[in-house]
């Protein structure tokens, strides 16, 4: 409305610019409305170009990335049970005792205890065998194994009964990282396949 007045205005003087000339009463009936429209023009053409921007608005954090707990990598399995015969039981770090069955992980503190005319095989990570005999309790106390570099260590405590083992890629690449702990010996490997029985009390 404002913008169609002014040109109406400034076309009224250009289309006769004699007539305006002339007559003093056009002077004020269209000169001074239209000197308005200049100043308001130029007013808001001042205020536009002054007028500070207003920054867009950080995007809020997604839900996810705002609350994202800190990831907890899951304990890493030293192995899995292979085969179980007769009464084989699994006892946790914490001594928690579940009944072994073929498929099961097997964490790096796990201890393996089989009943009279029992036996268990696991595997290990690194492809070592441990086959428990009858009646025997077997701890796994320490394994740690890098699948690049194949270095890594093993530490088995064989607390009563039989064991049987055959060396895996830590034995080959450093036989003296595999251990093996009796009631009365630490006893290092000196070969790929070998049994170890002890007499420990129950």
């Amino acid at each position: 409305m404002f913008v169609s007045r002014c040109n109406a205005f400034a076309l009224i003087i250009v289309s006769a610019p004699k007539q305006f000339a002339e007559n003093p009463m056009m002077h004020k009936k269209f000169l001074l409305p239209l000197l308005g429209c200049a100043l308001l023009g130029a007013a808001a053409i001042s205020q536009a170009q002054t007028a500070p921007s207003t920054p867009a608005a950080a995007p809020a954090p997604t839900t996810a990335a705002a609350a994202a707990p800190a990831a907890t990598a899951p304990e890493r399995q030293a192995g899995f049970v292979k085969s179980v015969r007769g009464d084989v039981k699994l006892l946790s770090a914490a001594a928690t005792a579940r009944n072994a069955v073929p498929g099961d992980a097997l964490a790096s503190v796990d201890r393996i205890v089989t009943g009279p005319d029992s036996s268990a095989a696991v595997v290990l990570r690194d492809d070592t065998t441990l086959v428990v005999g009858p009646s025997s309790r077997l701890d796994l106390k320490q394994f740690h194994f890098d699948a690049t570099t194949h270095e890594g260590g093993l530490l088995v405590s064989l607390l009563r009964g039989s064991m049987r083992m055959i060396t895996g890629l830590i034995g080959k690449t450093n036989p003296d990282a595999v251990r093996v702990e009796t009631q009365t010996a630490t006893i290092g490997i000196r070969g790929t396949d070998f049994i170890v029985q002890t007499d420990g009390q129950p």
